[in-house]
């Protein structure tokens, strides 16, 4: 008996010490049907928030001043005093789609130049809207529907000895053309379009010359005709800082070779740093309704250009 007492009391000292002692925790190991569950079925990943298209639309804008002028006082060799300023503005908004090219422009030009003792005269006065839109066939050749819109600021007058006799106002005339036809497109230097053509010309207080018809004996404000129209564009980048752009209209009612209208526009344009710049300009016009002979402005600019967009 004594021998099992003293079994059990050395048993109880052995285990006593390994009970008391901390034992580190050791967490469970995961459910091996967890693991198999989460590699089948992953946590949901939050969608990215939706980016809006961007916008196909391409707009430019060129806005140029100019401005000259001279002022004497005591000035023993001689002069005469004088004051011209213009400003222009031009804008583009261009859509290439895939399908089709939506092409839209906008020139606002106008000036006045002031010499000595006389009044302000105007020397540039212009606004030309236009808008074309075609349909790509994937073979440089493409149909077309157009548009546009021509007419001036103020009131333009003819200055005479016994004074100023006043013969254009805004709209007054107002020329205005719808198209239809096919485009050629040669890259980016040249482009070219011929189509048949809607033109009328509106007036209200100078229907002469513009609109009336001499032979009637009426007195028309509006006169429209049909034809052709042909339209070319020349976009030419002689150097980094050199660019040459001309285009050439010209409408015809296919009554007569001297009834066709033929506007003529060219620019030789240079940069000279950032914001100055440098443009030789020569138009030439023909409207038989206007003069019979043919009409020729030319204008050599100095002045500031900035691009609004």
């Amino acid at each position: 008996m004594k021998k099992i007492l003293w079994l059990c009391l050395g048993t109880a000292l052995c285990i006593a010490p390994l009970t008391a002692w901390p034992q580190e925790e050791i967490a469970p190991a995961p459910a091996v049907t967890d693991s198999a569950e989460a590699a089948t079925n992953p946590a949901p990943v939050p969608a990215p928030a939706p980016v809006p298209p961007a916008s196909s639309w391409k707009p430019e804008a060129v806005g140029q001043m100019n401005l000259a002028q001279n002022s004497f006082d005591n000035w023993t060799q001689g002069g005469t005093e004088s004051l011209a300023w213009q400003a222009t503005l031009q804008g583009k908004l261009t859509n290439d789609a895939p399908e089709y090219n939506w092409a839209n422009s906008a020139k606002l030009a106008f000036g006045q130049i002031k010499v000595g003792a006389e009044e302000l005269k105007k020397s540039v006065d212009e606004i030309r809207l236009e808008s074309v839109l075609s349909y790509k066939l994937k073979i440089q050749i493409d149909p077309y529907v157009g548009v546009k819109a021509e007419t001036q600021f103020t009131t333009g007058y003819d200055y005479k000895d016994t004074g100023k006799v006043a013969i254009s106002a805004f709209l007054d005339p107002g020329y205005f053309t719808e198209s239809l036809g096919v485009g050629y497109n040669a890259g980016s230097v040249v482009k070219t379009r011929l189509g048949f053509a809607a033109k009328q010309t509106v007036t209200n207080l100078y229907p002469a010359p513009y609109a009336d018809d001499p032979q009637t004996p009426g007195i028309e404000k509006i006169k429209s005709e049909l034809g052709l129209e042909s339209v070319t564009d020349l976009s030419l980048k002689l150097t980094d800082t050199i660019l040459f752009t001309s285009t050439l209209e010209a409408f015809s009612n296919l009554k007569a070779t001297d009834q066709i209208d033929v506007r003529w526009d060219n620019l030789l344009s240079t940069s000279l740093s950032t914001f100055l710049t440098m443009g030789f300009n020569v138009q030439l016009y023909y409207n038989k309704d206007v003069s019979t002979k043919r009409q020729i402005k030319e204008a050599l600019t100095l002045g500031l250009t900035y691009t609004l967009i």
